[in-house]
């Protein structure tokens, strides 16, 4: 309307005036406050006469009232406008701010996701990589095993194609022999057959009563059957063991015909050489009997009176011979026990015999100190048999079991074998004596009569190893009377003194060892059966007899150096006393009977003597097993 825009006009110059200028504060008459600009006005609109009288009020009309209202909703309305910008630009800034923070949280958030996202992605390749170095791992031991498996099957049929190599070359070589062999049996008998025509009596030779065929033409007529019986039939081979019998009988019908040939030639000469070498023979032999027997009868004597003057016995005292005599008739109860398989006849049971024996002395021939393996093998062997269970020897499967009295046999030759070995193959290698030992000391625990027999064939070749030095008794010969004493007597000739006393130095150091020696693979946890305290008896028991020249020096060094170290271990200081008394008290006897020409073992006893009471050590035995030979 007109009026309406007359007065906005209006109001807009007033504003612009000097007084719309000043400064309006729409509440100063409520608060009751007079502003400087108020006091102003009142002094240029109102003239006070009177100083002192009461403030005037002020009467607005209303139109003043109501122009003051539009001013005051003019303010209030700019003020609002205001201040709705003010928030506006708070809330724009807020919203700013926000949306910064919130953009730099997103911000922060992606980056987080994004090292997840990383992290993960990571692990799965890490995951990955171990999978896949994993799998090449497995893939390589899978590899490596086929290649194991591949070489091992490869070895395998190389090892099978040798193996088939060798058996069609044995094969090859069995025949090959067999024919051999046939060929020969065809010859040995056409030459057996000719032979025996010439056993057969001659018209020259009828009339001579001194010459009898007979004998020789029936051994003739039983070599020819002997050969014919080994002869194979056709299609089949001849066996080494039947060729050995055909030329065995081949030789004997040569030598029947050589003897009958020399017989029809100088039988009368030969006759009278005979009677004369015979007489003259008997004649030296009791002359050496008479000889021998006085002079044992003078020693026996003078040992008598000088040990009784002294202290000393000349042979072994009643427990230990008791001992002695007991063990040999336990071995000739053994031997009459299997009389009937050692004197067979037939073919089938020598041959029996003779592969059993082969079984029971085989694997002790096999024996020495390479490793434990073989020697495991060799007892396995001998336990086997011992036990009547089957064993293989030669190709050939025996048994025990296979005759009534086969364990007897084999008992009574194994231990007689494993004597043998301690004669000969200890005596030429000391260092045989200990694996030797093991086996025997491990048969002996698990068969107690083998030690039994051991013993007693060792006593009867070494009586040394009793102790015991036999006396000659009335009635027996130089001969037997030095067979006695572990002499070898061929043809009424009696063996060297150095071969003797190696002989006897070899069953002394096997004698040692095995009192000392367990065999390490048995389960038996009890006492050794004839151990260490055997060897204490043994030694004590030397000691109180009078030494023998040569003997006792030999086997007194061979019995120290082989279980001296052991028994020095097990009695201490008993034992330096008695190695003491032996070097102040028993070693000057020993000199004492000893000559110029004996002095080697004497002179190797005293140096053994001296350097262990100087150093108090006697060494080990440089050949004495270990455990490690047992593992290899």
């Amino acid at each position: 309307m007109p009026s309406e825009g007359l007065r906005w006009e209006t109001l807009e110059a007033l504003k612009n005036s000097p007084k719309g200028k000043l400064k309006y504060s729409p509440d100063w008459l409520e608060k009751g406050e007079v502003s400087e600009t108020s006091e102003e006005i009142k002094e240029d609109s109102v003239a006070s006469p009177v100083a002192s009288s009461p403030p005037a009020i002020s009467v607005l009309s209303p139109r003043a009232t109501q122009m003051a209202g539009c001013i005051r909703m003019c303010e209030q309305k700019h003020k609002a406008k205001a201040e709705l910008s003010l928030r506006q630009e708070q809330q724009e800034r807020l919203v700013a701010t926000a949306a910064k923070c919130e953009s730099e949280q997103l911000k922060r958030y992606e980056e987080l996701m994004e090292l997840k996202q990383r992290q993960e992605y990571q692990s799965m390749r890490d995951m990955l990589e171990k999978e896949t170095q994993e799998s090449l791992g497995r893939q390589e031991k899978l590899r490596e095993e086929h290649r194991h498996r591949m070489k091992i099957l490869n070895l395998r049929l190389r090892e099978a194609e040798q193996q088939r190599l060798r058996e069609a070359e044995l094969e090859r070589q069995r025949q090959v022999e067999g024919r051999e062999r046939h060929r020969a049996i065809n010859a040995i008998q056409e030459e057996v057959l000719q032979l025996n025509q010439l056993l057969q009596p001659r018209p020259s030779t009828l009339t001579d009563p001194a010459l009898d065929h007979t004998p020789y033409i029936t051994r003739g007529n039983q070599l020819c059957s002997q050969v014919s019986e080994v002869v194979p039939a056709s299609g089949q081979f001849l066996s080494v063991e039947d060729l050995t019998v055909a030329e065995r009988a081949l030789q004997e019908m040569r030598s029947l015909v050589r003897n009958l040939q020399d017989e029809v030639a100088q039988a009368t000469e030969r006759k009278r050489k005979e009677q004369e070498e015979e007489e003259e023979k008997k004649k030296r032999h009791e002359e050496l009997k008479a000889q021998q027997e006085e002079q044992k009868k003078t020693a026996a004597r003078s040992a008598k009176e000088k040990a009784k003057k002294e202290g000393l016995q000349t042979g072994a005292d009643e427990s230990t011979l008791k001992w002695y005599n007991a063990l040999k008739d336990a071995a000739s109860q053994c031997a009459q026990a299997f009389d009937e398989l050692s004197k067979a006849k037939d073919t089938q049971t020598k041959k029996f015999k003779m592969e059993l024996q082969k079984a029971a002395t085989t694997p002790v021939s096999q024996i020495a100190n390479i490793s434990g393996a073989p020697l495991k093998e060799a007892f396995e062997k001998i336990d086997k048999l011992l036990s009547s269970r089957p064993v293989t020897s030669a190709g050939k499967t025996v048994s025990t079991s296979q005759h009534p009295q086969g364990l007897e046999f084999v008992s009574y030759k194994l231990a007689e074998k494993f004597v043998k070995q301690g004669e000969e193959e200890v005596a030429s290698n000391h260092s045989a004596a200990f694996p030797i030992a093991a086996v025997a000391s491990g048969i002996w625990e698990l068969h107690p009569k083998i030690g039994e027999l051991i013993l007693a064939h060792l006593h009867k070749k070494c009586p040394y190893a009793v102790p015991h030095y036999p006396p000659m008794e009335s009635g027996t010969s130089v001969e037997d009377y030095q067979k006695i004493l572990g002499y070898r007597v061929d043809d009424s000739k009696v063996e060297g003194q150095d071969s003797f006393l190696k002989r006897m130095s070899g069953m002394i150091r096997l004698y040692a060892a095995i009192i000392q020696m367990r065999w390490p693979y048995t389960g038996k946890q009890g006492p050794h059966p004839h151990g260490l305290n055997h060897g204490w008896r043994w030694l004590a028991q030397i000691l109180n007899m009078e030494p023998l020249a040569d003997i006792t020096a030999t086997i007194l060094f061979d019995f120290l150096e082989v279980c001296g170290n052991a028994l020095m271990k097990l009695y201490r200081g008993q034992f330096w006393k008695l190695i003491l008394l032996i070097y102040e008290e028993y070693f000057p006897r020993i000199e004492a009977v000893t000559s110029t020409g004996q002095m080697g073992s004497v002179t190797r006893l005293k140096q053994f003597l001296e350097t262990s009471l100087r150093t108090k050590q006697i060494p080990v035995p440089k050949s004495e097993l270990g455990s490690a030979f047992f593992r290899s």
